[in-house]
C-alpha cells in the first residue's frame, strides 16, 4: 500500500468516512481484499457508484495499461470487506459484464468525467464490480 493511500484510509477512518482533498466530497469505501500470493489483507479506498443495494468499483487503475492488484485479488478471492461512512460488513464481490457494464461505467463517467479520462489512456476494458453485503 502506498503511503498516499496509508494518509487517505487513516483520514477516512478518523473522519467517519470523509476526506478532504482531490476526493473531497467523492462518495468513498475502503475495499479490503485477501491478497491473491500473500494470503494477507489489502485496503484500497476507492470511489464508487451507489446502484440499489450494490456499490460498484471501478478497476480503472488511473487509465494504467494492467489492472489494478485489488482486482487481481478479489478474482482469487471475491470474499471482500467494505467500510463506508462508520459502516463495515462482509460483502462478495462480482464482475458485472456485456452491456450492464457498459452502461454502468458511461453513468460513472458522466458522474466522475475522470473516469472517461482513464478509458481514453488504456487499450484494456475497465472492469466493473458489484459489491453486494452478505446476509446473515
Amino acid at each position: 500500500m502506498s503511503n498516499g493511500n496509508e494518509a487517505i484510509i487513516a483520514e477516512f477512518r478518523a473522519n467517519g468516512g470523509k476526506v478532504g482533498g482531490p476526493f473531497e466530497g467523492a462518495p468513498m469505501l475502503l475495499l479490503t481484499t485477501i491478497g491473491a500470493k500473500s494470503g494477507r489483507p489489502h485496503t484500497t479506498p476507492l470511489i464508487y457508484l451507489a446502484d440499489g443495494n450494490r456499490l460498484l468499483v471501478f478497476a480503472s487503475n488511473a487509465g494504467a495499461p494492467t489492472h489494478p492488484a485489488w482486482f487481481h485479488n478479489l478474482q482469487a478471492s471475491p470474499d471482500v470487506i467494505v467500510e463506508v461512512g462508520t459502516d463495515t460488513f462482509p460483502a462478495t464481490a462480482t464482475r458485472i459484464t456485456g452491456e450492464e457494464r457498459d452502461r454502468l461505467y458511461a453513468r460513472q463517467a458522466t458522474i466522475f468525467p475522470a473516469f472517461a479520462d482513464y478509458e481514453t489512456r488504456t487499450s484494456r476494458l475497465i472492469p466493473v464490480v458489484a459489491l453486494q453485503r452478505k446476509q446473515g
